[in-house]
């Protein structure tokens, strides 16, 4: 195995992107591997891993260091630092003369002795002309020894995909002198209730309530708030209709026959008065003892009460809850409203539910009233009274602390729904806290609702939250907004299995059920619509995700009609784009189906309202992002297609010399997912149709033509894949119609690499599908447009030298050209002498090596095409090594043509006998002492005296890296080691190791 030609590593530079391995003959890979837009050495990279390329048999001027069984790939290692390129041309050496002689510190000779060249820092005398001649390879032989050794994986215990067992662990509390934190772990699985820890003082709100001060805490609450509650809005006028309207009607429409039953609060003494003395500790837990004790005994349950009897009780609760106050018994008056809240979250009698809503608000509105009057009547004394829009600090600190007070009570409450409706009952006393209270607590409370199951209960939950934030600050339209989008998200609950055994066991059928949604959504709605603006499009575009939501295409059909009818009449819709674009923005979140939306008959005449061209392009944009994001498998229908490409066409035609480049890559990539996405089946004709029409489409985005000519590359190649290679006379014409719409595509592209690299991907499509003659005037076309290639190019915005990228398509160039065969009626290797006549005439760089890097590569290339048997094949298209069968004429053509490489090379290393230029001359002997290692025959006197001085020359000046050449050698003795390479054995020995002392 050769260093250059046998590593996996090594062939990334010379990529082989349609060339992959069968046998002893190779195939064209599969076309949707050759058409991914990939970079070439990605290509290579998967095809040998994969096994689908072999080993390359050309090295690149830049080789990688390898392993072959932990061996070092003396060819990889010398890797030269690639040198930066500047305007100015190099002076030229015509192509066809032969290197005479080299004089000069460097120089590369001919030693007479026999143990090697001189090694003093001049030499005079002619240079040798070195005839080239390539070894044999057995490119199977070599790809086999530079497998890697298959070693089993043991994991052990450890996988990543294995699941983490968390072990149990406890740690021993321990307080040390000086520091107050604790250490303790435990994955014990138990639930502690946060509260049961008040017996010992140090549940959080205990603590919290000791040493909070309250107004330190209200001006740190003040001084991060960004929004400012205004005073001016905070009562609804005269046209809000009052819920007191609405109680009288839901009491006489919800009523029942059958059986209630109620808890009623027994009374106790416990909290009437307690000892001014008592710490704040002992009166939280006096306090929290007190509601403990009414939740686990001190209530009688009342059964089998009428519904005017149930009415009856619950006014009785009311009056309770008015005489406790009204006898400074205030922990007896919350309790009351406790239980009474409780009442809320049973749905036994569910027909009653309404009115039992009303009932039991009714005791919510008095509780809260009065302690709102309680505390501002704290706020007022003989010389101040509280105006009727006062702020946080005319409150003084004892009405501070008595309303942060009654807020720990309510937070202490363990269940959600009473919890929830106590402090919904409340809102107003944040007023004395701070100026942003009502507006934070509104949003927690709206989140605390969809903690509750149960559908209906939970409506009517947020209809209450509603109506008290509309009393207290109905201009903060985000939280009646969110309650009613909850509602929307939780309304499919009454199909689920909960609510329907609900009903069955309480004989109710779900149209009984329904109709008692209407008072709690009345309310929300008429809350949402106070004040809001009385224009049609605001409703239209709320109702609209409604309706796509919950109904069908032809409701929504119905309501784009209706907007339609609205905003026509006196080109209404062009005040109104931003609504409009939110309706059109909120049906296609909804319809990912696009054959469905856009059978929808008014859905396109809705896009032509949009006629300001910025807005229209806006709204194509979001249709192609949808499109491209839910559509998952590929289309051809016609409805589609049409729509999409009007939709298409026009953000193409909003192109303009003003466009920035990032709008267009961004319109490029939304038609190229569409162009992408349409797919005709096996109707070739008709799929290169839509390419056709597409190319006249959208002629103004160059990625969207490249993306056109890869689509009917693999156009071509799925066809050749139908036919197995053996195309009839109709899929042979077939083929020719799509390399021409390539070759005539091509041409109108403005990126100079990006029509190289399409002419060389389209030829070899072209010889993949043995259109021979095609093949040959693409790469034509290739060589010819290399010349144009300009010394500085465009990447990112910045530019950069053109040189390693010109360099980076001639190898792929030259992997490809191994198997294009020669015309008959050109000369030998005729498109491999235009490209060198090419690369001879190109102006490069002065302080550059490209050039001869390229040679390098060259010169590989004509190593692998002397061979017996060339590396890889197309199926069907016999290369040279067929056509010539290893003649002579051949074989001498291309060794002369080798020679003439050779001389170039050693011409441009005798360029770099200067001080300036050792380490370069040091790189480049080296790398082409790499190259003759792997491709040539050295046993040839000639050719191996020539790597004996190349050796001598990379390391003469103390400019080669040690470590580098003890690899190289180690590789070389290695590969003597080999029944066909005992030749090595004796270079190695006239090889030797120089130091730079």
């Amino acid at each position: 195995m050769t260093p250059a030609g046998g590593t996996t590593r090594h062939c990334r530079q010379l990529p082989f992107t349609i060339m992959a391995h069968r046998n002893s003959r190779a195939r064209w890979p599969r076309p949707t591997l050759l058409l991914r837009s990939m970079a070439p050495a990605e290509v290579v990279t998967w095809a040998v891993r994969s096994g689908q390329l072999p080993l390359t048999s050309m090295a690149s001027a830049e080789n990688e260091v390898c392993t072959v069984r932990s061996v070092a790939c003396p060819s990889q290692t010398w890797r030269p630092q690639k040198v930066q390129c500047g305007l100015s041309g190099a002076g030229q050496v015509p192509f066809t003369n032969m290197a005479a002689g080299v004089e000069g510190r460097g120089g590369v000779w001919m030693g007479s002795r026999a143990d090697g060249p001189r090694t003093s820092g001049h030499v005079t005398g002619k240079m040798a002309v070195f005839p080239w001649h390539s070894r044999n390879r057995n490119y199977k032989a070599e790809f086999a020894s530079c497998r890697l050794e298959a070693v089993p994986l043991e994991f052990g215990d450890y996988h990543p995909l294995k699941p983490i067992t968390v072990t149990e662990s406890k740690t021993k509390k321990v307080n040390r002198k000086g520091s107050t934190s604790s250490t303790s772990s435990s994955s014990s699985s138990s639930v502690v209730d946060p509260l049961s820890s008040v017996l010992d003082g140090t549940d959080p709100l205990s603590m919290f309530a000791a040493t909070a001060d309250p107004v330190a805490l209200a001006a740190a609450t003040d001084s991060s708030r960004r929004k400012r509650d205004r005073d001016d809005n905070s009562v609804v006028g005269s046209d809000f209709e009052p819920w007191a309207n609405k109680r009288g009607e839901i009491l006489a429409r919800y009523t029942t026959t059958e059986k209630l039953s109620i808890n009623l609060f027994m009374g106790s003494e416990k909290g009437k008065a307690g000892t001014a003395t008592l710490a704040m500790s002992e009166k939280v837990r006096t306090r929290l003892e007190e509601l403990d004790d009414f939740e686990e005994g001190s209530q009688k349950e009342l059964l089998n009460l009428t519904q005017q009897d149930y009415v009856n009780r619950i006014e009785e609760l009311n009056q309770s809850l008015k005489d406790a106050w009204a006898s400074d018994q205030k922990v007896k008056a919350l309790k009351i409203v406790i239980q009474c809240s409780k009442l809320l979250s049973d749905t036994s009698v569910i027909q009653f539910y309404p009115s039992k809503f009303v009932l039991i608000t009714d005791i919510l509105d008095t509780f809260g009233k009065l302690v709102y009057e309680r505390i501002f009547s704290m706020c007022v004394d003989n010389r101040s009274v509280l105006p009727d829009h006062f702020s946080p600090e005319n409150a003084n600190d004892t009405a501070k602390e008595t309303c942060l007070n009654w807020f720990f009570k309510i937070a202490s409450i363990r269940e959600l729904i009473p919890r929830f409706y106590v402090e919904a009952s409340i809102l107003k006393c944040n007023k004395f806290l701070s100026k942003t209270g009502i507006s934070e607590c509104l949003p927690r409370l709206t989140c605390m609702i969809r903690g509750i199951g149960d559908p209906l209960v939970s409506v009517y939950a947020r209809a209450y939250l509603c109506r008290v934030g509309m009393e207290v600050a109905p201009h903060l339209k985000e939280t009646l907004n969110k309650n009613f989008f909850d509602f929307l998200l939780t309304f499919k609950q009454i199909h689920g299995d909960t609510v329907q055994n609900q009903l069955v066991v309480q004989g109710v059928e779900l149209p009984s059920y329904l109709p008692l949604y209407p008072p709690a959504m009345d309310w929300i709605f008429q809350c949402i619509s106070y004040h809001a603006p009385e224009d049609y499009i605001n409703c239209a575009e709320v109702w609209v995700e409604y309706t796509c939501k919950h109904f069908t295409k032809r409701e929504v059909n119905t309501v784009l009609a209706d907007v339609i009818k609205h905003m026509t009449p006196d080109r209404a819709f062009e005040d109104s784009y931003p609504q409009l674009q939110l309706i059109i923005k909120k049906v296609i979140a909804h319809f990912h189906d696009f054959s469905v939306l856009f059978s929808v008959e008014k859905f396109l005449p809705f896009l032509d309202m949009f006629q300001k061209e910025s807005v229209r392009v806006e709204v194509c944009k979001c249709i192609m992002d949808a499109f491209i994001k839910h559509q998952q498998e590929p289309t051809k229908d016609p409805v589609i297609l049409n729509a999409l490409l009007h939709v298409c066409k026009t953000m193409h035609d909003s192109v303009n010399a003003l466009t920035l480049e990032d709008e267009k890559r961004m319109l490029s990539y939304l038609i190229n997912g569409f162009i992408k996405m349409v797919s005709f089946g096996r109707d070739f004709e008709q799929q290169l149709s839509f390419y056709v029409e597409s190319r006249s489409m959208f002629c103004n985005l160059e990625p969207v033509l490249v993306q056109l000519i890869h689509s009917v590359n693999r156009l071509a190649m799925e066809t050749r894949k139908l036919m197995k290679g053996n195309h009839s006379r109709k899929t042979a014409a077939f083929v020719r119609a799509c390399v021409a719409y390539c070759f005539i595509t091509i041409p109108s592209l403005a990126g100079i690499f990006t029509r190289l690299n399409l002419y060389l991907h389209s030829g070899q499509v072209a010889l993949a599908n043995q259109c021979l003659s095609q093949a040959d005037a693409f790469f034509k076309a290739a060589i010819s447009l290399i010349p144009e290639v300009p010394k500085m190019i465009n990447i990112d915005g910045k530019m950069r030298p053109s040189e390693s990228f010109l360099l980076e398509f001639l190898c792929n160039f030259f992997s490809t050209l191994l198997i294009v065969p020669d015309h008959p009626e050109h000369g030998v290797l005729f498109l491999v002498r235009e490209l060198l006549n090419v690369i001879q005439d190109y102006t490069w760089e002065d302080n550059s090596d490209e050039k001869i890097r390229i040679y390098t590569c060259v010169l590989h290339l004509l190593s692998a095409m002397s061979q017996e048997t060339y590396l890889y094949h197309i199926d069907k298209v016999d290369s040279n090594d067929s056509l010539y069968g290893g003649d002579s004429k051949f074989l001498a053509e291309n060794n002369k043509l080798c020679e003439t490489v050779m001389a170039q090379i050693l011409e441009h290393l005798k360029t770099l006998a200067k001080d300036e230029a050792l380490k370069r001359q040091s790189s480049l002997g080296l790398s082409f002492f790499n190259s003759i290692l792997a491709h040539g025959d050295l046993r040839n006197n000639k050719l191996n005296q020539l790597s004996v001085n190349l050796w001598h020359l990379a390391q003469r000046h103390g400019c080669a890296d040690t470590r580098t050449m003890v690899k190289t050698l180690e590789y070389i003795k290695k590969q003597s080691k080999q029944p066909d390479m005992t030749h090595l054995t004796e270079l190695a020995l006239r090889l030797p190791l120089q130091t730079r002392t």
